[in-house]
């Protein structure tokens, strides 16, 4: 084999190396977040799972659809599903109707979904020492869609899982 041949195959194994390794803190031990709020609770979903973060303006009913499923909007000419995180997780309906729901955008099995939520927060670079597992006072409901939490100085802040939270089949 040929030393450039070498060496562009260790070049390859490099790059490879350095796309499986996606965190945003080598050599610590953190963890991005996005952060989001729901009434008074905060939730937090990791950031390599958001697409974007908008504000759906016109979101187009779909019949027949399952309480959860909001509608859909187009998106740079992809249909995202819009789903209404407050349905899901079993909470009343906001208070103030008037106000602008916010839409994280996370994609599963190359499909986009919406999650609409109350507000954004901020992404939070979070230590994986301050995770602990769902605790069994967290609601019944919110633990099928819970992964953990991270208890922070003033608050609890709830680890979504996308991927139960999106199967609509799972009540």
């Amino acid at each position: 084999m040929t030393d450039a041949l070498m060496e562009m195959e260790t070049e390859t194994e490099i790059v490879a190396e350095e796309q499986q390794n996606l965190t945003t803190h080598p050599g610590e031990d953190l963890e991005d977040y996005v952060t989001f709020t729901i009434g008074d609770q905060m939730f937090g979903i990791p950031v390599l799972r958001v697409q974007d973060i908008l504000t759906p303006n016109q979101i187009a009913p779909i019949p027949l659809a399952p309480k959860e499923v909001r509608g859909s909007i187009n998106l740079r000419g992809r249909i995202v599903t819009v789903i209404d995180v407050r349905v899901r997780l079993g909470l009343p309906p906001r208070k103030d109707v008037g106000g602008k729901s916010m839409g994280v955008t996370v994609e599963q099995n190359h499909d986009l979904y919406t999650l609409l939520v109350d507000e954004i927060g901020d992404v939070t670079g979070l230590s994986t020492k301050l995770y602990e597992k769902n605790p069994g006072t967290l609601d019944a409901k919110w633990r099928e869609f819970c992964n953990g939490v991270f208890r922070l100085d003033k608050q609890l802040m709830v680890v979504l899982d996308i991927d139960s939270l999106l199967d609509l089949g799972h009540k």
